[in-house]
């Protein structure tokens, strides 16, 4: 599929829209009454941290909203006010982020049902409404159906993502796999994949090791390279273009990421594909089966290097705020843990209490309940969050704390 002259012929069309349609003034008011706080913007003012009783505070430097959430949410609340009777759908949550999610359904902005296979059901939308891409992306299949449907269309995505998407396409048009550092079931490596031609999804730097071992290791068995190839497609199951084969689809590969994954992983399996193509062929052909953009988010790395600045500081604990879905949040959880700072990742304040108890998400783990979690006597409390978080929302749990430390003995 030429998916550059779909989205050129897209973006032509009087249907298609990815700016606002002038009421920037109003939205940006709202807007600022349902997701900022002055008390945030206090901490920020002094020095990111806060005093009161025994508790400190330190926010990270860098944290909440990015530019592309903000984006994308007041594209979604022009929309509604652009088209004030119409239905409208959005094809996927617009951010990872419950309460944003929740006052886009009270403007009746209904979300596309899903069945029990998990595929969307757009059988239920008709040509005369309207639909919502989310910061995420759509993939091209879902972007030509509600073409052909004749839709209205409010194209939300981060221009992060469609950099990425971007450099996909430049790989398949060099006829090069896009090695893509991603979930494969994340609706942003879904996007991205659909814009690749022959495609491989790798989770991390471990699942990177074991492609390039691959691609290293030879076998004259015929039975053998059978098996491993069986061994290879089962591991990647779901994660690889239709058809793909890793003998012949790993010999001129491209790497591009899913843009909330850590930056520092990015980079490793980057520079692993590099090295391992080098061994492989040569220093001198090196071009002819390698390529590689950057892209990384920038609001990605911020966060990320805000929260390793943040955990080398002496810290009692770590709070984590944001979406369980949201990866970027995921990951600057992680960091914490690596530095062994007892950390809990909640998504709203509703988590905390009542009394000294927290509901929180351990990482690759199920909801669990602690109780005490906020130990007596004087206090360092670390707070981040992720890129879809309000800052109304860190506020809220800003003041949890400080009001269940007043209230239990010191």
């Amino acid at each position: 599929m030429d998916t550059k002259t779909f989205k050129r012929s897209l973006h032509q069309s009087e249907q298609y829209h990815r700016k606002g349609f002038g009421h920037e003034a109003a939205v940006s008011a709202l807007l600022d009454s349902e997701y900022k706080s002055n008390l945030i913007q206090e901490i920020r003012d002094n020095g990111y941290t806060l005093v009161r009783g025994n508790v400190t505070i330190r926010l990270a430097e860098a944290f909440g909203f990015c530019w592309g959430v903000e984006r994308a949410i007041a594209l979604a609340y022009e929309t509604r006010q652009q088209f004030p009777k119409e239905r409208i759908w959005i094809t996927n949550e617009i951010i990872h982020n419950p309460s944003v999610n929740k006052n886009l359904r009270d403007m009746a902005v209904e979300f596309i049902p899903v069945d029990e296979r998990g595929q969307k059901d757009f059988s239920i939308v008709e040509g005369s409404d309207v639909v919502i891409l989310p910061a995420f992306g759509a993939s091209v299949q879902e972007m030509q159906l509600l073409t052909q449907k004749g839709c209205t269309i409010m194209d939300t995505t981060c221009p992060w993502v469609s950099k990425v998407w971007n450099s996909v396409e430049k790989h398949k048009k060099s006829d090069y796999t896009s090695i893509i550092h991603g979930k494969y079931q994340h609706e942003e490596t879904i996007a991205t994949s659909s814009f690749a031609g022959t495609y491989l999804i790798v989770l991390n730097l471990e699942e990177a090791e074991y492609v390039c071992r691959y691609i290293l290791e030879s076998e004259e068995s015929e039975e053998r390279r059978s098996q491993r190839k069986a061994e290879f497609l089962a591991k990647f199951k779901n994660a690889h273009s239709d058809d793909f084969d890793p003998e012949t689809d790993l010999v001129r590969v491209g790497v591009a990421n899913q843009t909330t994954m850590l930056k520092g992983e990015t980079e490793q399996i980057g520079k692993l594909f590099e090295r391992t193509m080098m061994r492989k062929y040569g220093p001198t052909t090196l071009n002819d089966h390698f390529m590689s953009f950057n892209t990384i988010c920038d609001a990605t790395q911020e966060r990320q290097d805000a929260m390793f600045q943040l955990v080398d500081e002496p810290l009692d604990l770590m709070v984590v705020i944001g979406g369980y879905n949201s990866s970027n949040t995921t990951h600057l959880q992680e960091i914490s843990i690596e530095k062994n700072i007892p950390s809990y990742h909640i998504d709203s304040a509703d988590r905390i209490g009542p009394g000294n108890c927290v509901e929180h998400k351990p990482l690759n783990q199920s909801l669990t309940l602690t109780e005490n979690w906020l130990p007596k006597g004087p206090l360092v409390v670390g707070i981040t969050s992720g890129a879809s978080t309000p800052d109304r929302v860190v506020s809220d749990v800003v003041k949890k704390i400080f009001a269940l430390k007043s209230a239990a003995v010191a």
